[in-house]
C-alpha cells in the first residue's frame, strides 16, 4: 500500500510541475523541470524559470492540508543551487483550494527546530499569486 500512495504523491507532484512549466510558457518565460530533484545527492530544484535577466529556481509542493514544513537542508540546498546559479530562490505551494502562492526562500518562517513553515493563511497575507511572482521587478 505504501507503493501506491508514494506513486500518487508523484504523479500529482509531478502534474503540478507540468501545470506551472505550462504557465511560465504561457506568460513568455523558459521554464524546464528537473529530473530527478528530490531523489538525488546533488542538490536540485523542481523548476528552473528565465526571462530576460531575471532567474528563478523554484521547490514545488501540492498539499492537502493547510500547512507546509521544509526541512532547513532542503531550504538550505534550494538556497546554495541558487546562489550558484544567480537566481532567485523560490518556494511555491498549491493548497487544497487549488490556489497557488509564492514565496522567496529568504520569507519564509522558521520554526523552532530551525525548520521552516508556510500556511495557508499567511501566504495569503504575504505569498505571491503566480502572476505576481513573475510581474515582480
Amino acid at each position: 500500500m505504501a507503493a501506491k500512495s508514494f506513486r500518487r504523491r508523484k504523479t500529482v507532484g509531478t502534474l503540478s510541475e507540468n501545470e506551472l512549466l505550462n504557465l511560465f510558457w504561457e506568460n513568455l518565460w523558459v521554464c524546464v523541470r528537473v529530473a530527478g530533484s528530490g531523489s538525488t545527492r546533488h542538490p536540485a530544484p523542481d523548476l528552473l524559470a528565465s526571462r530576460g535577466d531575471r532567474k528563478l529556481v523554484l521547490e514545488i509542493k501540492t498539499i492537502s492540508a493547510n500547512k507546509k514544513y521544509f526541512s532547513s537542508k532542503e531550504i538550505q540546498e534550494l538556497d546554495f543551487f541558487a546562489g550558484q546559479f544567480g537566481a532567485e530562490g523560490w518556494v511555491g505551494i498549491k493548497f487544497s483550494q487549488n490556489q497557488w502562492y509564492f514565496l522567496p526562500i529568504s520569507e519564509l518562517v522558521a520554526t523552532k527546530s530551525d525548520n521552516f513553515v508556510c500556511d495557508i493563511v499567511d501566504m495569503k497575507k504575504r505569498g505571491f499569486t503566480f502572476e505576481e511572482m513573475i510581474n515582480l521587478v
